[in-house]
């Protein structure tokens, strides 16, 4: 006899991590994690670097200088702050708060690939409402999929994999339909690179709406996915409820003392997203001159519509790219070092010929 399991999971799909570059003669890069192409600044080597001394310490497991710093950073109160390793811990943790079996968590779909999982390891129910037709959230059928057995509703704006984001309009329509009972998370991890000024922002949302929940990552825009940092602004009250479910020791004291320098050198970073949002943009010019129809990314990377999505792949990896391939679907291409653009460009014309 084997051990016995939750029969939940033979219906879930594993989480399929981005690719690795390309083993080949020549470039080769990694397009298909959204990480920063940027190494770290010097002044964050420099802590990293002195907190070597320490790893065989537990991190602080309060993480108050960590706590205090966001809270400054986003205008909240420190017991407002749930930290987490990454986004998607505080969005699990959240999740694991609210939602149990015989609970519904309502999301779009196709959006952040981990819902699924963080939904069903909680025990709840996904409900899911498919995207717009220009791969945006349907926050109208959002709001009618709601069920007195919902407790939750995640929206990921900029959405991955797609890079459309929700307006504030949008949302706020949006909210005059929630119960004040069903928690509404607003995931942000792409944020830094919204230029859209109809886009909402999400703590101006929390500061008005009871119910909201704001998450936040030092992955993408501070380059630091293989520290794992991130962190939800949620109800003091609720806020509480998410550390009783979040893992001890979760955040190591490498991410914590990394996050502190990194939010001192904001400005430096912001400089960085400047670029990448450049390079976004030539981008999306070439694909549009090409023929392409894409969704307007307000992230750090771009969607290629095409259900081709094997020959996709192969087209992407003769160029020297990993891509996120989702079957059948389309295709997801980071923002990455300046190198990457022209041979992005050229696997997308390939690409686009197949159709």
């Amino acid at each position: 006899m084997s051990p016995t399991y939750r029969t939940q999971l033979d219906a879930l799909a594993s989480y399929r991590p981005g690719a690795p570059a390309p083993q080949r003669d020549g470039p080769a890069f990694k397009l298909s994690s959204n990480e920063n192409p940027y190494p770290p600044l010097p002044s964050v080597r420099a802590v990293l670097q002195e907190a070597l001394a320490d790893i065989n310490r537990y991190p602080s497991f309060s993480a108050d200088a960590v706590v205090a710093a966001v809270a400054a950073h986003c205008g909240v109160k420190p017991a407002e702050i749930v930290l987490g390793a990454g986004s998607v811990e505080v969005v699990s943790a959240l999740i694991r708060t609210v939602a149990g079996a015989g609970d519904e968590v309502v999301y779009a779909w196709r959006s952040f690939e981990a819902y699924p999982q963080l939904v069903v390891t909680a025990g709840a129910t996904p409900v899911t409402v498919p995207l717009t037709p220009d791969l945006g959230h349907d926050l109208f059928g959002l709001a009618g999929a709601i069920t007195p057995a919902t407790t939750c509703v995640l929206i990921c704006t900029p959405n991955n994999p797609t890079g459309t984001v929700v307006t504030a309009a949008e949302l706020d329509d949006f909210m005059a339909r929630v119960p004040p009972t069903v928690t509404v998370v607003i995931d942000e991890a792409y944020i830094e690179f919204d230029r859209d000024p109809r886009s909402p922002h999400g703590l101006d949302f929390f500061a008005r709406y009871p119910n909201i929940v704001v998450c936040h990552t030092f992955s993408k825009a501070y380059g630091l996915a293989g520290l794992r940092i991130g962190y939800a602004v949620a109800p003091a009250e609720l806020a509480e409820q998410m550390r009783k479910v979040s893992l001890s020791f979760g955040v190591s004291d490498l991410a914590q003392r990394a996050a502190l320098a990194s939010l001192d050198a904001r400005d430096e970073l912001a400089e960085r997203v400047a670029v990448i949002v450049e390079r976004r943009g030539a981008v999306e010019a070439a694909l549009a001159a090409q023929g392409w129809r894409l969704p307007n990314s307000q992230a750090n990377f771009v969607w290629l519509p095409t259900e081709r999505t094997v020959q996709a792949g192969a087209i992407l990896e003769n160029h020297g790219l990993a891509g996120r391939i989702f079957a059948g679907e389309g295709a997801r291409l980071s923002i990455g070092e300046a190198e990457s653009l022209e041979p992005l460009i050229a696997a997308a014309g390939e690409i686009l010929a197949l159709s």
